[in-house]
């Protein structure tokens, strides 16, 4: 069978209105033979059955990152709220300065600080 009739046969089989029993019918005539060679059906589960393992194993791994994502989140926002209620607790305000700790000092106090000079 040339790989004209081929295509053409093939496409004829997607039709909805095509009969593929006809297009087997045509193939076998053809030469074209539907064995596979002893073992096949076993190879190709156990390929399957491998694969789907993985999928599964990848996906309870992105389950258990999510959940720990979430933990770690949650008490790090935890930490920043009780942080910013002891700085507002201290400090009166939730002002720059008080976050930098800097409370009531001037702007040379803190250059000196800073520089030692």
């Amino acid at each position: 069978m040339k790989t004209n009739e081929l295509k053409s046969l093939i496409i004829r089989s997607l039709d909805s209105d095509g009969d593929p029993a006809q297009a087997s019918r045509k193939l076998e005539e053809a030469g074209v033979n539907y064995r596979f060679s002893e073992g096949f059906q076993d190879r190709i589960l156990e390929r399957l059955a491998a694969s789907g393992n993985t999928v599964v194993r990848e996906i309870e791994l992105v389950r258990n990152l999510n959940n720990a994502f979430y933990r770690i989140a949650l008490t790090g926002v935890a930490a920043i709220v009780i942080l910013l209620i002891s700085i507002f607790m201290v400090q009166g305000s939730l002002t720059v300065d008080s976050f930098l700790g800097l409370g009531t000092g001037s702007d040379e106090s803190l250059l000196y600080l800073l520089t030692g000079n």
